[in-house]
């Protein structure tokens, strides 16, 4: 799947992204952040992970600078510990701070509502405050419930605050006219 927005093109991942996928990758302070990203990430990990891609039962996207085509990070969907689907995404440390994380979770919405899911789940480590600011710009709503989730990257689980999305709006108006 591609999508593309005002700065960005989210497209698939090919085993010639290697290199770049591993350098955007390459902080802890990422991958602490994410589910299943192991530490050390470097060009092993991201080779598997690219070879993985194209049997991935949803959609995930490498992201992309329009200007450049630098990959800066990945969006993409997968099964929630309840089953419902959720989304994902990380950005480059240096890209930290400029829109890209809600303006590719954006698009990478408008596929889900394409594909007819009327429902995303979504969470953060509750020390990634700015993973819920994100969320929250996109129409997330906390669901007040907490959550251990594992990080292969930290090595041990953390508290994760969850949220979801209403693709068709009802429960977005029902909490607006609260």
């Amino acid at each position: 799947m591609f999508a593309v927005t005002k700065n960005l093109l989210l497209r698939p991942g090919w085993s010639c992204d290697a290199p770049a996928l591993a350098k955007a990758m390459g902080s802890k302070r990422i991958v602490a952040n994410l589910a299943s990203a192991p530490w050390p990430y470097g060009l092993e990990q991201a080779e598997a992970f690219l070879a993985q891609l194209e049997a991935m039962p949803l959609p995930t996207m490498l992201i992309t600078r329009r200007r450049d085509a630098q990959v800066i990070g990945v969006v993409g969907f997968g099964y929630a510990p309840s089953g419902e689907i959720e989304i994902g995404y990380w950005i480059a440390e240096e890209h930290w701070g400029k829109g890209y994380a809600t303006e590719a979770a954006r698009a990478a919405l408008e596929i889900a509502r394409t594909l007819g899911w009327s429902r995303i789940e979504a969470g953060h480590f509750l020390d990634n405050p700015a993973s819920g600011r994100v969320l929250e710009k996109l129409g997330f709503v906390a669901t007040g419930a907490h959550a251990m989730r594992h990080s292969c990257g930290r090595g041990e689980e953390a508290m994760s605050r969850l949220y979801r999305l209403d693709l068709n709006g009802c429960e977005q108006a029902a909490t607006a006219a609260a």
